[in-house]
């Protein structure tokens, strides 16, 4: 009980910063102007696209509809997700260690460990609710809009077709993957958090670090090859291998396993030193 009610303080808490809405707000406006922008123009787009097809493929049926929009939205919007997600969990230990209000905390009968697992299990409610305020905005909106229909994705093996009905399962294994991706960056960030006193510390670090594996990740350089595969930024598109055809089911595995030994860590490292760190009460 002392648990659960420590996580509804902290989702209190959580609702009660300005910046947690920040990231509705973004994915909110940035859909918007996507959908306006495909509405408008969004043929121009696709012909460009389908025009090296088109002597050996017709086309047929609206090829820009909801399921196509919606793939559109999740390519473009979901690497930017890291950064609302760290603005929130980032300083969830060290604003509170800024702002005093961690030592009020230890006066409570509650021990460090259900206190700092009541901010991960609150970090990732929200990571949760970006991921499915990001699933209404870009499939429901997006389908409402421009309608269903077959979905046509181009990736490094060519032109991939799937059909209507084999479509919104994997939306939704793509999701969560996606959610388990941002939830490593939730993790991450609270991890950062314990080492600071700097509520602004975390979340530079937590964008640093992104963007540190993500160059060691794409540069073609062979001392970097052991490592790649263990990195989670490697993984953090593995959302993309459900609209392959046949899907790559071990690859989806393999970043799965790497996702969660990632979070495991740094919940593990964050027990480790906020056990360790000086709270004086």
């Amino acid at each position: 009980m002392i648990f659960f009610h420590s996580t509804r303080n902290e989702l209190i808490k959580i609702a009660l910063k300005p910046r947690s809405y920040l990231g509705l707000a973004a994915i909110t406006g940035l859909v918007g102007i996507i959908l306006f922008a495909l509405m408008a123009d969004g043929m121009s787009m696709i012909s460009f696209v389908t025009s090296s097809f088109e002597q050996t493929l017709r086309f047929e049926g609206k090829v820009l509809n909801g399921n196509l929009v919606a793939f559109i939205i999740l390519q473009m919007l979901i690497v930017h997700i890291p950064l609302l997600v760290a603005l929130v969990t980032g300083d969830l230990i060290s604003g509170e260690a800024a702002m005093g209000t961690l030592r009020m905390l230890m006066t409570k009968p509650i021990t460090r460990t259900q206190l700092l697992l009541s901010k991960f299990l609150a970090g990732g409610i929200y990571t949760f609710l970006i991921v499915l305020w990001l699933g209404f905005m870009a499939v429901g909106i997006g389908r409402f809009l421009f309608g269903p229909g077959d979905l046509m994705v181009l990736n490094s093996d060519g032109l991939v077709i799937l059909q209507e009905g084999d479509i919104m399962w994997r939306y939704l294994g793509a999701f969560c993957v996606a959610f388990l991706a941002l939830l490593t960056i939730s993790s991450l960030s609270i991890c950062l958090s314990c080492f600071s006193d700097n509520s602004i510390g975390p979340i530079v670090s937590t964008m640093a670090l992104i963007l540190l594996f993500t160059i060691i990740g794409t540069l073609d350089v062979p001392v970097f090859d052991p490592i790649r595969p263990l990195l989670f930024t490697t993984h953090m598109a593995a959302w993309r291998s459900f609209f392959e055809d046949p899907i790559p089911w071990q690859q989806i595995k393999e970043s799965v396993y790497i996702l969660l030994a990632h979070n495991a860590l740094f919940i593990g490292v964050s027990l480790y030193t906020f056990h360790r760190k000086d709270i004086t009460v």
